[in-house]
């Protein structure tokens, strides 16, 4: 507890300089946007683990119990 002053001085400056780049956003991001960055790294996951068969298989499940 003798060095909080140390921290909350690192803290204080960290949110001034993220203050230069600008407001901070609140709030969820666009459903678009999330699945825009999480598509990408699922793939090559699956090409990796080999595990691409199951993702088709499981998607075309889910797409009949939808009824498409």
């Amino acid at each position: 507890m003798s060095d909080t002053a140390t921290r909350t001085t690192v803290r204080l400056r960290g949110r001034k300089a993220y203050a230069s780049f600008g407001a901070r956003p609140s709030g969820a991001r666009h459903p678009l946007v999330a699945t825009a960055m999480v598509l990408p790294l699922a793939a090559l996951l699956a090409v990796v683990f080999g595990g691409w068969e199951a993702v088709v298989t499981h998607a075309s499940s889910v797409a009949v119990m939808l009824g498409r």
